[in-house]
């Protein structure tokens, strides 16, 4: 089959220097920094010629023997973010280890930034590991999403849509990020992944913000994309080649599937609509990465303070604790799913079943 040229035609977002200079500089307008504008001026000249030069990976060294080319110059920051993946991966796989639960806060709300008050999501979270904490074999590591609003130096990049060019394109981990000539830094993915890796079993909780996931929760589903069929080795592409990762798609890619069978439960609350839409594209999403759902108990959707004001939605959610309890049962059914797939007693009917179609 050809091999299509990557098509082009975008418009150039490149700065020039004054431009660049402006933008950068943007970030100092405290005046408290007005005394140290001579070395401000010589840092912003250094990373212009980052940018301008585009030394996206200014640290590398050799790939070595376990990648297709061992002469290729790869990240440091990605090979560490790979390190950290496979120590997940040691941790996942051990059967003398404890059950492993990821628990994810997916609301930006907290009391610590402009809402001034904690979000229910985290309300509801906690009352879920009150459940995986009383158990005594489990080790519960909770993903705070609402950092991204709260805390300093948070990130998450969105997706640049490697994957969409081809898969061999998207590399796992993400290769896009740290992008030091564009001072795309400071990415929180490399520390989410091993997460996720490390779990059996992952419990999201999530408001509805305007009909849909939100935009934490977004950014870190985008950005797992290259854990569904994502490339391994970098050294395949020559980092981003887009031509060569189209000819290893179309020569018959594997899909590599990386957090294939863990176990997962969703509770999506809402205060008018979409709770029911938002929880089962969650459900959706998860199961075409190939992990499994725990049972019809572990996926909730429920409102809180229906069409009640918003100053009061925390009382509503301390009256309501037939909600407070169907969160339990969404724990408990995670952990007696998690339980049984590691004792080997956890068989889905459609486990023997082979997908016709990867993408």
């Amino acid at each position: 089959m050809k091999v299509p040229e990557p098509r082009k035609g975008m418009p150039d977002p490149h700065l020039s220097e004054p431009e660049f200079r402006a933008r950068f500089l943007e970030q100092f307008r405290d005046p408290a920094f007005r005394p140290l504008a001579g070395e401000l001026e010589k840092i912003a000249a250094v990373a212009w010629d980052g940018y301008e030069n585009g030394r996206k990976a200014p640290v590398t060294r050799k790939a070595g023997a376990e990648f297709a080319d061992p002469d290729y110059d790869l990240s440091v920051d990605w090979l560490a973010a790979r390190e950290a993946i496979e120590q997940a991966r040691r941790k996942h796989e051990d059967a003398a280890g404890p059950a492993r639960i990821l628990l994810i806060n997916s609301s930006s709300r907290s009391e610590h930034t402009c809402p001034g008050e904690s979000s229910k999501s985290w309300r509801i979270l906690q009352i879920a590991a009150g459940i995986f904490a009383a158990a005594g074999d489990v080790e519960t590591e909770i993903l705070d999403l609402s950092r991204l609003a709260s805390e300093y130096g948070r990130k998450i990049h969105p997706c640049k849509a490697c994957f969409s060019t081809a898969p061999a394109l998207c590399h796992w981990p993400c290769s896009c990020y740290p992008n030091h000539a564009m001072g795309q830094t400071q990415d929180w993915m490399n520390e989410i992944y091993p997460m996720w890796i490390a779990a059996h079993g992952v419990m999201i909780v999530t408001p509805v913000n305007w009909y849909q996931a939100s935009s934490p929760l977004k950014l870190m589903m985008d950005r797992l994309v290259c854990a569904d069929g994502g490339n391994p080795d970098p050294t395949l592409t020559h980092g981003k080649d887009a031509r060569r990762a189209k000819e290893l798609e179309l020569a018959g890619w594997p899909y590599p599937r990386h957090l294939e069978g863990r176990l997962f439960s969703v509770v999506v609350h809402g205060d008018v609509e979409g709770a029911e839409t938002l929880r089962r594209m969650l459900s959706d999403w998860l199961c075409f990465m190939h992990l499994e759902p725990a049972g019809a108990a572990a996926e909730l959707d429920r409102y809180v303070g229906y069409w009640k004001p918003y100053a009061t939605s925390h009382d509503e959610l301390d009256a309501d604790e037939a909600f407070q309890e169907e969160v339990r049962n969404a724990a408990r059914s995670l952990l007696h799913a998690v339980r049984a797939k590691r004792a080997g007693r956890w068989a889905p009917a459609d486990q023997s079943l082979k997908q016709p179609r990867n993408k």
